[in-house]
């Protein structure tokens, strides 16, 4: 099926003015009815947890009410609904959109995707032996360069069945593994799309089912550095990085939310297609990054020790 990725995150939330604050901080453009754009037009959405209109929430403090997935066409729509419909309640809206729930109790919607086409420079570098990726007298280091999130990138899960979980996305949906974690989850990408993942997930008991964390793609990691320091001189927490993971290859940058998950910067993740052979390890610090460092104030040669801040 050729579904392409998290098309819109909505959620209930306590304090709207927070998160408001923290997704247009984070670098997302407020638009209407409370959602919040990446360049592409992937977007949370956020709403008053009391919002009648919103799915039922989870039996735990998730505040995330729907994952949507955008799909390439009513082809792709058709066939999720004949497939899911063999043994749950779908429904179509009048808009095309399908709803329903998964096998652990999530609410799922699919629509043909609202994605924008981007067609933006990637980011450039110059390498010895290569040719240039920047031509004389432009420079790489900008401080005040716009860092904005191009498109939601992954989401990560909290499940109480991994197994049932994973099944259903790969038996059901056609999603593919990429690479596993043993006994904690695979790495999952769709069909329409070559990203190392766009869905992963962990186990954990039934009281922390929901949302871990999600990930919106940067430019690349130049981006993703400044970006991440913006929202620290900002006041916000880190939570972890930055640093690079080694299953993905991707840059990372998380950050506390009040949104009650982990929303993470990511640059640079591997692409596979079918010619890809899965990878297995146990879950480590050492599996999970390639290398992490801390972020720390600013220090100069001349300046006495590096601050331990």
């Amino acid at each position: 099926m050729r579904i392409i990725g998290p098309d819109e995150l909505v959620f209930g939330v306590d304090d709207i003015a927070a998160c408001h604050d923290f997704l247009t901080d984070y670098g997302l453009i407020a638009g209407a009815d409370g959602r919040y754009e990446a360049l592409d037009g992937t977007a949370i959405t956020i709403r008053e947890r009391s919002d009648d209109t919103l799915p039922p929430p989870l039996r735990t403090a998730s505040m995330l009410r729907q994952t949507i997935w955008g799909v390439e066409d009513q082809a792709t729509l058709d066939a999720i609904e004949a497939e899911l419909s063999t043994d749950r309640t779908v429904t179509r809206h009048a808009d095309g959109t399908l709803t329903c729930i998964d096998d652990c109790g999530f609410e799922i919607a699919f629509r043909i995707t609202r994605r924008r086409k981007l067609n933006l420079p990637a980011e450039m570098i110059n390498s010895p032996g290569a040719a240039p990726g920047r031509a004389p007298n432009v420079i790489g280091a900008n401080e005040d360069a716009e860092a904005r999130p191009r498109t939601l990138s992954h989401i990560v899960y909290f499940t109480p069945d991994m197994e049932a979980m994973s099944k259903f996305y790969i038996q059901r949906l056609g999603f593919v593994v990429t690479d596993r974690f043993t006994n904690t989850g695979p790495f999952l990408r769709p069909q329409a799309n070559l990203d190392h993942h766009v869905l992963f997930m962990i186990q954990t008991p039934e009281y922390m089912q929901g949302l871990e964390h999600l990930a919106f793609h940067m430019q690349g990691p130049t981006e993703l550095m400044l970006a991440g320091s913006r929202m620290v001189k900002k006041g916000y927490e880190s939570f972890w990085g930055p640093g690079r993971h080694k299953f993905g290859s991707n840059w990372f940058w998380y950050f506390n939310s009040p949104l009650a998950t982990h929303v993470e910067y990511d640059a640079d993740m591997d692409l596979h297609d079918g010619d890809w052979t899965e990878r297995e390890t146990a879950m480590s610090a050492e599996a999970s990054q390639m290398f992490l460092f801390e972020n720390v104030d600013k220090w100069s040669p001349g300046g006495g020790p590096p601050s331990d801040g």
